[in-house]
């Protein structure tokens, strides 16, 4: 093989597969349900560092990239709109029990129980309503354009070694690098 380095990035969203990318990868990228800060802090980089160990690799074993779901736009009206869509992702989201994991360290798992049971009702039209303003603010990130990168590196400075965002669905969000 001529590369035979190729690094590997591992999406981890569960104790295994966050212990396993510890074990054995370059980096890990998270599930936008388990990018809060505490969540991080306190599950993923000790899942992580538990790899380590079992395969006796030193240090910080692996990157860990985030890629969380946020709210921005232009004016106040286009980050309400995008928060919205937001709210929407994470009930579709969130009536999986393998995505509670941070429901449960904040003390919401009744949400995530919820939306199964709303789910199993085929009453998807409630959904969005679980999920409630707090969760919003501990699970998306929120600022205009001009101010997301401050936002995003206040919450993830010293946690994460990347953050993985798609690009703007309007190329004028997007514009031309100063200089």
């Amino acid at each position: 093989m001529a590369h035979p380095d190729i690094p590997i990035h591992l999406g981890a969203i569960g104790p295994q597969m966050s212990t396993l990318a510890g074990e054995c990868t370059r980096g890990v990228l998270t599930h936008p349900t388990n990018t809060a800060a505490r969540y991080i802090r306190e599950v993923m980089l000790g899942r992580i560092a538990q790899g380590a160990r079992r395969a006796q690799r030193a240090g910080a074993s692996a990157e860990l990239v985030v890629a969380p779901l946020y709210a921005t736009g232009r004016t106040a009206g286009e980050i309400r709109e995008r928060r919205e869509k937001c709210r929407e992702q994470l009930a579709i989201n969130l009536f999986t029990p393998q995505y509670w994991p941070t429901l449960e360290l904040f003390g919401w798992r009744e949400t995530g129980e919820r939306l199964r049971q709303l789910v199993r009702e085929n009453r998807r039209d409630l959904l969005s309503a679980q999920i409630h303003d707090e969760m919003l603010d501990v699970l998306v990130p929120t600022a205009g354009w001009d101010d997301l990168a401050r936002v995003l590196r206040e919450r993830f400075d010293g946690l994460a070694s990347g953050i993985c965002l798609p690009l703007p669905l309007d190329a004028a969000d997007d514009p031309p690098s100063p200089g």
